[in-house]
Protein backbone atom coordinates (compact mmCIF):
# COMPACT_ATOMS: atom_id res chain seq x y z
CA UNK A 1 0.00 0.00 0.00
CA UNK A 2 1.20 3.38 -1.21
CA UNK A 3 1.49 5.98 2.49
CA UNK A 4 0.25 9.49 2.24
CA UNK A 5 3.16 12.02 0.87
CA UNK A 6 4.68 13.72 3.72
CA UNK A 7 5.12 17.62 3.60
CA UNK A 8 5.99 20.22 6.10
CA UNK A 9 3.02 21.13 8.57
CA UNK A 10 0.28 23.15 6.65
CA UNK A 11 1.49 22.86 3.60
CA UNK A 12 0.08 20.58 0.69
CA UNK A 13 1.24 18.63 -2.42
CA UNK A 14 -0.21 17.07 -5.58
CA UNK A 15 -1.01 14.14 -3.80
CA UNK A 16 -3.23 15.64 -1.49
CA UNK A 17 -4.86 17.38 -4.57
CA UNK A 18 -5.68 14.29 -6.32
CA UNK A 19 -7.35 12.62 -2.68
CA UNK A 20 -9.67 15.52 -2.99
CA UNK A 21 -10.16 15.12 -6.21
CA UNK A 22 -10.86 11.62 -6.00
CA UNK A 23 -13.21 12.27 -2.98
CA UNK A 24 -15.21 14.63 -5.09
CA UNK A 25 -16.38 11.74 -7.86
CA UNK A 26 -16.35 8.88 -5.27
CA UNK A 27 -17.93 10.44 -2.21
CA UNK A 28 -17.22 7.07 -0.17
CA UNK A 29 -14.06 6.79 1.95
CA UNK A 30 -13.46 2.71 0.87
CA UNK A 31 -14.07 3.54 -3.08
CA UNK A 32 -11.87 6.39 -2.95
CA UNK A 33 -9.19 4.74 -0.76
CA UNK A 34 -9.22 1.17 -3.26
CA UNK A 35 -8.88 4.05 -6.49
CA UNK A 36 -5.79 5.60 -4.76
CA UNK A 37 -4.49 2.39 -3.24
CA UNK A 38 -4.53 4.25 0.54
CA UNK A 39 -5.33 2.38 3.54
CA UNK A 40 -8.81 4.09 4.58
CA UNK A 41 -6.97 5.52 7.64
CA UNK A 42 -3.98 7.16 5.53
CA UNK A 43 -6.81 8.32 3.70
CA UNK A 44 -8.69 9.99 7.22
CA UNK A 45 -5.56 11.31 8.24
CA UNK A 46 -4.95 13.18 4.62
CA UNK A 47 -9.10 14.24 4.45
CA UNK A 48 -8.37 15.47 8.35
CA UNK A 49 -5.35 18.04 7.14
CA UNK A 50 -7.62 19.08 4.06
CA UNK A 51 -9.96 20.42 6.30
CA UNK A 52 -7.97 22.09 8.47
CA UNK A 53 -5.69 23.84 5.97
CA UNK A 54 -9.13 25.06 3.89
CA UNK A 55 -11.09 25.74 6.87
CA UNK A 56 -13.64 23.75 6.02
CA UNK A 57 -15.25 20.34 6.63
CA UNK A 58 -15.26 19.89 2.85
CA UNK A 59 -17.83 16.82 3.19
CA UNK A 60 -20.24 15.69 5.43
CA UNK A 61 -21.67 12.40 5.74
CA UNK A 62 -25.41 11.63 4.40
CA UNK A 63 -26.46 8.21 5.03
CA UNK A 64 -24.40 6.04 3.20
CA UNK A 65 -22.46 8.67 0.84
CA UNK A 66 -19.86 11.77 2.35
CA UNK A 67 -21.77 14.65 0.41
CA UNK A 68 -19.57 17.46 -0.47
CA UNK A 69 -19.64 21.03 0.90
CA UNK A 70 -20.37 24.37 -0.92
CA UNK A 71 -16.85 24.63 -0.20
CA UNK A 72 -15.40 21.46 -1.62
CA UNK A 73 -17.51 21.99 -4.76
CA UNK A 74 -16.26 25.80 -5.04
CA UNK A 75 -12.45 24.07 -5.45
CA UNK A 76 -13.10 21.26 -7.44
CA UNK A 77 -12.56 23.14 -10.47
CA UNK A 78 -9.44 25.10 -9.40
CA UNK A 79 -8.21 21.71 -8.12
CA UNK A 80 -8.43 19.95 -10.99
CA UNK A 81 -7.07 22.56 -13.38
CA UNK A 82 -4.11 22.31 -11.02
CA UNK A 83 -3.91 18.56 -11.09
CA UNK A 84 -4.75 18.86 -15.53
CA UNK A 85 -1.99 21.34 -15.43
CA UNK A 86 0.88 18.43 -14.29
CA UNK A 87 -0.30 16.07 -16.52
CA UNK A 88 0.01 18.25 -19.42
CA UNK A 89 3.29 19.07 -18.33
CA UNK A 90 4.43 15.35 -17.94
CA UNK A 91 2.65 14.59 -21.35
CA UNK A 92 4.07 17.38 -23.29
CA UNK A 93 7.84 17.56 -21.99
CA UNK A 94 8.69 14.39 -19.85
CA UNK A 95 10.43 11.46 -22.33
CA UNK A 96 9.37 8.11 -21.94
CA UNK A 97 12.14 5.08 -22.92
CA UNK A 98 10.37 1.69 -21.96
CA UNK A 99 13.63 -0.01 -21.26
CA UNK A 100 14.33 2.45 -18.22
CA UNK A 101 11.00 3.49 -17.33
CA UNK A 102 9.67 2.59 -14.18
CA UNK A 103 6.04 3.92 -14.70
CA UNK A 104 2.75 2.12 -13.58
CA UNK A 105 -0.18 1.47 -16.21
CA UNK A 106 -3.42 0.74 -15.04
CA UNK A 107 -5.88 -0.75 -17.03
CA UNK A 108 -9.87 -1.07 -16.88
CA UNK A 109 -10.48 -4.99 -17.59
CA UNK A 110 -13.20 -7.53 -17.27
CA UNK A 111 -11.45 -10.62 -15.80
CA UNK A 112 -11.45 -12.57 -19.38
CA UNK A 113 -9.55 -9.82 -20.38
CA UNK A 114 -6.79 -10.33 -17.68
CA UNK A 115 -6.76 -13.94 -18.78
CA UNK A 116 -6.34 -13.44 -22.49
CA UNK A 117 -4.35 -10.58 -22.21
CA UNK A 118 -2.03 -9.84 -19.20
CA UNK A 119 0.60 -13.13 -20.18
CA UNK A 120 1.21 -11.90 -23.50
CA UNK A 121 1.51 -8.40 -22.25
CA UNK A 122 4.16 -9.31 -19.46
CA UNK A 123 6.36 -11.14 -22.14
CA UNK A 124 6.51 -8.46 -23.81
CA UNK A 125 7.19 -5.80 -20.76
CA UNK A 126 9.96 -8.81 -19.91
CA UNK A 127 12.49 -8.02 -22.99
CA UNK A 128 11.17 -4.57 -23.81
CA UNK A 129 10.03 -2.97 -20.54
CA UNK A 130 11.82 -4.64 -17.57
CA UNK A 131 10.92 -1.98 -15.00
CA UNK A 132 7.48 -1.06 -16.28
CA UNK A 133 4.54 -2.35 -13.88
CA UNK A 134 1.07 -3.18 -15.09
CA UNK A 135 -2.26 -3.29 -12.86
CA UNK A 136 -5.48 -4.21 -14.00
CA UNK A 137 -8.19 -3.21 -11.90
CA UNK A 138 -11.55 -2.85 -11.64
CA UNK A 139 -13.99 0.49 -10.85
CA UNK A 140 -18.14 1.36 -11.06
CA UNK A 141 -17.94 1.79 -14.55
CA UNK A 142 -20.46 4.66 -14.22
CA UNK A 143 -17.15 6.43 -13.14
CA UNK A 144 -15.05 4.54 -15.73
CA UNK A 145 -14.83 8.38 -17.50
CA UNK A 146 -13.67 10.11 -14.90
CA UNK A 147 -10.98 7.32 -14.47
CA UNK A 148 -9.41 8.00 -17.67
CA UNK A 149 -9.66 11.55 -18.38
CA UNK A 150 -8.38 11.93 -14.59
CA UNK A 151 -5.60 9.31 -15.55
CA UNK A 152 -5.95 7.26 -12.58
CA UNK A 153 -7.01 4.41 -15.44
CA UNK A 154 -4.55 4.64 -18.51
CA UNK A 155 -6.80 2.86 -20.77
CA UNK A 156 -10.26 0.37 -20.52
CA UNK A 157 -10.15 -3.18 -22.69
CA UNK A 158 -13.63 -4.73 -23.35
CA UNK A 159 -16.63 -3.46 -24.80
CA UNK A 160 -18.20 0.16 -23.31
CA UNK A 161 -20.40 1.43 -26.10
CA UNK A 162 -21.86 3.91 -23.62
CA UNK A 163 -18.59 6.05 -22.68
CA UNK A 164 -19.21 9.92 -23.08
CA UNK A 165 -17.26 11.92 -25.49
CA UNK A 166 -13.64 12.58 -25.01
CA UNK A 167 -12.99 9.08 -25.19
CA UNK A 168 -10.83 7.23 -28.56
CA UNK A 169 -11.35 4.06 -28.77
CA UNK A 170 -9.65 1.28 -31.29
CA UNK A 171 -11.33 -2.04 -31.94
CA UNK A 172 -9.17 -4.67 -31.41
CA UNK A 173 -11.55 -7.94 -32.86
CA UNK A 174 -15.56 -8.64 -32.79
CA UNK A 175 -16.00 -11.35 -29.84
CA UNK A 176 -18.91 -14.24 -30.57
CA UNK A 177 -19.83 -16.71 -27.77
CA UNK A 178 -19.10 -20.61 -27.39
CA UNK A 179 -20.85 -23.15 -24.45
CA UNK A 180 -18.34 -24.80 -22.16
CA UNK A 181 -19.43 -28.09 -20.08
CA UNK A 182 -17.14 -30.86 -18.92
CA UNK A 183 -16.22 -33.60 -21.35
CA UNK A 184 -18.35 -36.30 -19.67
CA UNK A 185 -21.53 -34.05 -19.70
CA UNK A 186 -24.54 -36.25 -21.00
CA UNK A 187 -25.75 -33.65 -23.21
CA UNK A 188 -22.98 -34.53 -25.62
CA UNK A 189 -24.11 -38.21 -26.23
CA UNK A 190 -26.63 -36.75 -28.20
CA UNK A 191 -27.52 -34.16 -31.09
CA UNK A 192 -27.03 -30.48 -29.24
CA UNK A 193 -30.61 -28.62 -29.91
CA UNK A 194 -32.47 -25.68 -28.87
CA UNK A 195 -34.64 -28.08 -26.45
CA UNK A 196 -31.74 -29.77 -25.05
CA UNK A 197 -30.09 -27.47 -24.28
CA UNK A 198 -32.48 -25.15 -22.71
CA UNK A 199 -32.83 -28.03 -20.60
CA UNK A 200 -29.78 -28.06 -18.73
CA UNK A 201 -28.87 -26.24 -15.92
CA UNK A 202 -27.14 -23.09 -16.97
CA UNK A 203 -24.17 -20.93 -14.70
CA UNK A 204 -25.02 -17.18 -15.96
CA UNK A 205 -22.28 -14.54 -16.19
CA UNK A 206 -23.92 -11.33 -15.12
CA UNK A 207 -22.79 -7.72 -16.16
CA UNK A 208 -26.02 -6.09 -14.79
CA UNK A 209 -24.59 -3.07 -13.30
CA UNK A 210 -21.09 -2.82 -15.23
CA UNK A 211 -22.16 -0.88 -18.36
CA UNK A 212 -20.66 -3.93 -20.41
CA UNK A 213 -22.11 -4.63 -23.75
CA UNK A 214 -22.43 -8.58 -22.38
CA UNK A 215 -25.48 -7.71 -21.20
CA UNK A 216 -26.84 -8.57 -24.29
CA UNK A 217 -25.62 -12.27 -24.74
CA UNK A 218 -26.78 -12.43 -20.86
CA UNK A 219 -30.85 -11.12 -22.36
CA UNK A 220 -30.55 -13.68 -24.87
CA UNK A 221 -29.71 -16.68 -22.73
CA UNK A 222 -32.45 -15.50 -20.12
CA UNK A 223 -35.23 -15.13 -22.74
CA UNK A 224 -34.74 -18.79 -24.08
CA UNK A 225 -33.45 -20.47 -20.74
CA UNK A 226 -36.00 -20.94 -18.31
CA UNK A 227 -35.31 -19.32 -14.92
CA UNK A 228 -35.62 -22.36 -12.83
CA UNK A 229 -32.42 -23.32 -15.24
CA UNK A 230 -30.42 -20.94 -14.17
CA UNK A 231 -29.05 -22.32 -11.05
CA UNK A 232 -26.72 -19.71 -10.42
CA UNK A 233 -25.32 -16.02 -11.88
CA UNK A 234 -21.66 -15.30 -10.90
CA UNK A 235 -19.73 -12.10 -11.77
CA UNK A 236 -17.14 -13.30 -13.59
CA UNK A 237 -16.66 -15.61 -17.01
CA UNK A 238 -13.49 -17.68 -15.06
CA UNK A 239 -15.87 -18.36 -12.40
CA UNK A 240 -19.00 -19.50 -14.47
CA UNK A 241 -16.15 -22.01 -16.38
CA UNK A 242 -14.65 -23.77 -13.30
CA UNK A 243 -18.41 -24.19 -11.83
CA UNK A 244 -19.15 -25.86 -15.34
CA UNK A 245 -16.13 -28.02 -15.02
CA UNK A 246 -17.33 -29.26 -11.93
CA UNK A 247 -20.92 -29.59 -12.35
CA UNK A 248 -23.63 -30.34 -14.98
CA UNK A 249 -23.91 -27.01 -15.49
CA UNK A 250 -23.57 -25.23 -18.91
CA UNK A 251 -21.02 -21.55 -19.00
CA UNK A 252 -21.58 -19.77 -22.26
CA UNK A 253 -18.45 -17.15 -22.28
CA UNK A 254 -16.98 -14.97 -25.03
CA UNK A 255 -15.27 -17.66 -27.33
CA UNK A 256 -11.58 -16.59 -27.37
CA UNK A 257 -11.95 -16.54 -23.14
CA UNK A 258 -13.98 -19.70 -23.84
CA UNK A 259 -11.93 -21.59 -25.87
CA UNK A 260 -8.65 -20.70 -23.79
CA UNK A 261 -10.05 -21.73 -20.53
CA UNK A 262 -11.27 -25.18 -21.88
CA UNK A 263 -8.12 -26.18 -23.38
CA UNK A 264 -6.93 -25.49 -20.13
CA UNK A 265 -9.37 -27.41 -18.23
CA UNK A 266 -9.97 -30.30 -20.39
CA UNK A 267 -13.72 -29.30 -21.23
CA UNK A 268 -15.83 -29.16 -24.28
CA UNK A 269 -16.93 -26.82 -26.48
CA UNK A 270 -20.33 -26.58 -27.92
CA UNK A 271 -22.11 -23.88 -30.36
CA UNK A 272 -25.02 -22.55 -28.48
CA UNK A 273 -27.78 -23.42 -30.42
CA UNK A 274 -29.45 -19.98 -30.44
CA UNK A 275 -28.69 -16.60 -31.86
CA UNK A 276 -25.95 -15.03 -29.61
CA UNK A 277 -25.10 -11.59 -30.48
CA UNK A 278 -21.72 -10.49 -31.18
CA UNK A 279 -19.33 -7.35 -29.63
CA UNK A 280 -16.66 -5.22 -30.33
CA UNK A 281 -13.50 -5.36 -28.04
CA UNK A 282 -11.98 -1.86 -28.11
CA UNK A 283 -9.72 -0.43 -26.18
CA UNK A 284 -10.68 2.96 -24.90
CA UNK A 285 -8.05 6.51 -23.18
CA UNK A 286 -9.29 9.80 -22.75
CA UNK A 287 -8.24 12.04 -25.58
CA UNK A 288 -6.41 14.48 -23.00
CA UNK A 289 -3.85 11.43 -23.16
CA UNK A 290 -4.01 10.57 -26.16
CA UNK A 291 -0.62 12.20 -27.54
CA UNK A 292 1.13 11.36 -24.00
CA UNK A 293 4.38 9.37 -25.27
CA UNK A 294 4.03 6.23 -22.32
CA UNK A 295 0.10 5.92 -22.90
CA UNK A 296 0.84 5.96 -26.87
CA UNK A 297 3.40 3.45 -26.17
CA UNK A 298 1.19 0.69 -24.03
CA UNK A 299 -1.41 1.03 -26.42
CA UNK A 300 0.89 0.12 -29.03
CA UNK A 301 1.85 -2.90 -27.17
CA UNK A 302 -1.72 -3.97 -27.35
CA UNK A 303 -2.55 -3.29 -30.21
CA UNK A 304 0.79 -5.54 -31.67
CA UNK A 305 -0.47 -8.18 -30.02
CA UNK A 306 -4.30 -8.38 -30.13
CA UNK A 307 -5.61 -6.25 -33.00
CA UNK A 308 -6.65 -8.95 -35.32
CA UNK A 309 -6.64 -8.78 -39.29
CA UNK A 310 -9.48 -7.58 -40.88
CA UNK A 311 -10.91 -4.79 -38.08
CA UNK A 312 -11.84 -1.27 -39.20
CA UNK A 313 -9.92 1.25 -37.13
CA UNK A 314 -10.95 4.67 -36.59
Amino acid sequence: MDTVSKTQDGELDLHHLQILDILLVERNLTRAARVLNLTQPALSKTLARLRVFFGDPLFVRVALRMEPTPKALELAQPVRAILDSMRALRSEHAPFDPLTSQRRFSFFMVDAAVVQMLPPVLEVLRSEAPCVHVQAIQCDVHHLDHWLESGLVDFAIGSFPSLSQGIRRLPLWMESYVTLCRKNHPLLASDIGLDAFVREKHALVSASGTGHEHIQAERALESVVPHVNIVCKVPTFVAAAHIAHRSDALATLPRTLGEALARDLDMAVIEPPIPMPTMEIAQYWHDRFHRDPGNQWIRSVFRRLFLRDGVQTD
